[in-house]
């Protein structure tokens, strides 16, 4: 039997740290979770842009950042989002933008860096929420994770079994496939800035390859991608505070990443399954 898996990052693969900078009210915001947020209005989008911190903290702070993003040619992805946004709109807001400063996004960086600098291996990713209906910027926000305990091991696990493994993320590419070295996935199955629909089409696209296709996700960015996947599983290893929506789309319940090779094993060998909390609710 053919199966695959296919991963969330933030909060799946990675302990997630999480900040945004409310600027409307000026106020941090810590440990939120970027998807909820973005899903919290209908005209927010959330934007993941494509650069590098530290060019970011090198740069005036009372810069637009609007004026920074044009004068360095940053471009972006849209990670998610309450509707479908043409990008054309997107950009357009994006670059023309007058609320946002340089600092407010520099604050978002120094707090996350101030809580993950100790790590060994730490990702970072920065980006912004639209609002399409101010329109402008309503939060800059930062990510910043590590693998969770037992990740590795768990893909080097399913790798052994001749699992394949595969990343499907709104996060940028660059900082996914440095992760994936880490990890043991090869470049060729990681997929970045995929949003919510992007998620559910790569799945899609897998079940054309595989008999079985197998998603592990934590947010609900990746409902899409669990109607679609023959085994849907939710991980509660970052947080047990998920929308109810979710549960009603999933087969298995996790709490630790370290539980999949035994579910894909349970799979392949036609075991049913144990351990783990099973859903009855998918349709």
């Amino acid at each position: 039997m053919l199966v695959a898996v296919v991963f969330d990052s933030a909060g799946t693969l990675l302990r997630t740290y999480r900040v945004a900078r409310d600027i409307l009210r000026g106020e941090m915001l810590t440990e939120v979770e970027t998807t909820t947020l973005t899903f919290g209005g209908e005209a927010r989008v959330l934007v993941v842009l494509h650069l590098h911190s530290r060019d970011v903290m090198e740069a005036p702070g009372d810069q637009i950042l609007s004026e920074f993003l044009s004068e360095h040619s940053i471009g972006f992805g849209v990670a998610c989002s309450m509707r479908v946004i043409p990008v054309e709109e997107v950009a357009e807001i994006l670059y023309s933008d007058k609320r946002a400063l340089v600092s407010d996004l520099q604050a978002c960086i120094r707090e996350v860096w101030s809580s993950c600098k100790q790590e060994s291996i730490v990702t970072m990713n920065s980006g912004v929420i639209l609002n399409m209906d101010l329109p402008g910027i309503e939060f800059t926000v930062t990510t910043g994770g590590r693998p969770f305990e037992g990740a590795r091991e768990a893909i080097s696990e399913l790798h052994r079994m001749g699992v394949p493994a595969y990343i499907a993320s709104g996060d940028r590419l660059e900082k996914l496939e440095r992760m994936g070295d880490y990890l043991g996935i090869p470049r060729e199955r990681i997929y970045g800035v995929a949003t919510p629909s992007m998620k559910a089409r790569i799945v899609e696209e897998l079940k054309s390859q595989y008999e079985i296709v197998v998603m592990v996700g934590d947010a609900i960015n990746d409902l899409n991608a669990f109607q679609k996947a023959d085994l849907a599983i939710l991980t509660e290893q970052q947080s047990d505070r998920k929308p109810d929506i979710l549960y009603a789309y999933v087969d298995r319940v996790i709490r630790n990443v370290s539980e999949v090779p035994g579910i894909v094993a349970e799979l392949l060998s036609g075991t049913p399954a144990t351990g783990s909390k099973v859903q009855q609710y998918k349709p």
